[in-house]
């Protein structure tokens, strides 16, 4: 005995170009049928929150699934899977596609190597899908673009989701993060965790996929626009904060990866303002808090 309930899209090709789409989205429990072997054309994420089952692979390996745990199933790769008879399993299931599924490959969020991803917690992936199957409602208008922008947080869901993920984040990400405006080379940086610098590129790429030179990059040029945009100081002050000596270096790596000179940033985004109540940039872990506004008072209904 199992209960399913499951909705299809078909979106317009406008649709198509946003880069990603949602094609489908179910969710169901109990004993259920054994899926495939088949081979689909798009994406699958199926969430398995309760209960154990398998997985074969096209070499014919099995694999336990013991919830929690994410199977992916990814176009032209052939899949077979199925809930234990016994026991059964609740899973919520995401069809989708697009472009942009090529980039997030590419930085890990989407494993085609690794089709079954134990997960520490499932409750942040199915609360996407529940928000897709929500937006699945008929007459829905916003129907496409709604169930696109879940499909993108349930990617982000599944990520931190991983079990091989501690809950505050990995640990080599965060001292990188913490060194990042340190004068430091790459092989400085792997040393001080003990690591070669291809343990370090390893390990880097699988928690942020990217290099460690772009995921420190991305630190300091987002603090360096910080800077510029909130305080006065000057261009070869900022560079020093964030970790360069030579500030016309700093000038041309901030132009060519940003787009527009540091000045010219500073120009657009600039947001001093004499006699203002701040002096000092905040600290990027400890933002203020806006000032919460007043209650709401409702205007009388005419009547």
């Amino acid at each position: 005995m199992y209960h399913t309930w499951m909705r299809y899209f078909t979106p317009s090709p406008a649709h198509h170009r946003l880069g990603l789409v949602c094609l489908g989205v179910g969710l169901q429990y109990g004993s259920l049928p054994t899926v495939g072997p088949r081979t689909l054309d798009h994406h699958v994420a199926v969430v398995i929150s309760a209960g154990r089952g398998w997985f074969q692979a096209a070499d014919g390996r099995r694999t336990t699934v013991t919830a929690p745990a994410l199977i992916w199933l990814t176009p032209g790769t052939p899949h077979h899977y199925g809930p234990d008879p016994d026991t059964g399993w609740d899973e919520c299931f995401v069809d989708f596609t697009g472009t942009v599924t090529t980039t997030y490959t590419e930085l890990g969020y989407i494993e085609p190597d690794r089709p079954v991803v134990p997960l520490s917690d499932a409750a942040h992936a199915r609360a996407a899908v529940t928000r897709i199957a929500r937006a699945a409602r008929r007459g829905n208008p916003l129907l496409e673009v709604e169930t696109a922008a879940a499909v993108h947080e349930l990617l982000v869901a599944l990520r931190r989701a991983r079990a091989d993920i501690a809950p505050d984040g990995d640990p080599v990400l965060q001292s990188l993060a913490r060194d990042a405006f340190q004068p430091l080379s790459v092989a400085e940086h792997a040393a001080r965790h003990g690591m070669t610098p291809a343990e370090l590129r390893t390990a880097v790429r699988r928690g942020a996929g990217c290099s460690p030179k772009d995921y420190l990059l991305g630190i300091r040029l987002g603090r360096a626009k910080e800077l510029l945009a909130a305080t006065e100081l000057p261009v070869a002050a900022v560079a020093r904060r964030v970790g360069y000596d030579d500030p016309a270096y700093f000038s041309r790596l901030f132009t060519r990866r940003v787009g527009t000179a540091p000045v010219r940033f500073r120009e657009q985004q600039g947001r001093t303002v004499p006699g203002g109540w701040s002096h000092t940039v905040p600290d990027p872990d400890d933002p203020p808090m806006l000032r919460s506004p007043g209650p709401l008072i409702e205007r009388p209904r005419a009547t």
